[in-house]
């Protein structure tokens, strides 16, 4: 499953970034925009949600004002042009707090955190994508920042990922793409059903492996070392295919 969220803030480009941004990270499903966090307070008595992308400074209410009327509190991360508020922000246990322009890494970075409390507080019942799941809705792409420019990946076209340093060089049909981007960032956008690292620096796409030796898998004409701590899981996740 996926983690629902919700974005408000009085400025409209600011909604449509949260929104642009949500849709590029597939365990995230978005449901509204409000200018108000007042329309909200009536929203959440028939809505739930898991995550709420909140403004602090706005005319109505506060996002100060709207979590203290919270009862039952979703996830919180603070989306703002004034960095007064981080104290307050850590007090009321946000997940995070962004400074406005928000960029997208900083953006995942901040998500992946929200997940990884999803996870904590519901370990048998996660709203989360687990291993192995997959819904109707789930994405068939990623969006990845290249050279200045965001390219679509489709899953089905990635062979490896490899790790170089700050950057990763992604592997694919047609072409190899460099993108300032760690592993655990990397692997919060991968559908975790395909995709698996074997090697600290190596991630590969279960769908496309042609072999294995004992040491190594076999993709196109390509030999990706397999590292002793993540054979066993690769050997499992084979097993279960």
């Amino acid at each position: 499953m996926k983690i629902s969220c919700i974005a408000i803030d009085d400025e409209p480009l600011a909604l449509e970034l949260i929104k642009d941004y949500s849709g590029r990270v597939p365990f995230l499903r978005f449901d509204g925009m409000f200018e108000s966090g007042i329309e909200v307070l009536d929203w959440l008595n028939e809505n739930n949600t898991d995550l709420i992308f909140l403004d602090i400074m706005m005319p109505d209410i506060t996002g100060l004002q709207f979590m203290e009327a919270l009862n039952n509190r979703p996830l919180v991360i603070f989306t703002t042009a004034y960095d007064d508020y981080a104290l307050k922000g850590f007090e009321l246990d946000v997940v995070d707090y962004l400074l406005k322009p928000i960029t997208f890494e900083r953006f995942l970075k901040a998500v992946l955190k929200a997940r990884e409390r999803l996870q904590k507080k519901y370990p048998d019942s996660s709203p989360v994508r687990t291993n192995g799941d997959k819904t109707d809705h789930e994405e068939d792409h990623i969006f990845i920042k290249s050279g200045g420019q965001l390219k679509r990946i489709e899953f089905k076209t990635i062979l490896y990922i490899e790790g170089m340093s700050d950057y990763l060089r992604i592997h694919t049909e047609k072409e190899r793409i460099m993108t300032l981007m760690n592993f655990q960032t990397m692997l919060g956008l991968l559908p975790a059903r395909n995709f698996i690292r074997i090697h600290r620096s190596y991630i590969i796409n279960l769908e496309r492996i042609d072999s294995i030796e004992s040491k190594s898998v076999i993709i196109g004409n390509d030999h990706i070392p397999v590292s002793k701590n993540f054979k066993e899981d690769l050997l499992k996740s084979i097993n279960t295919e």
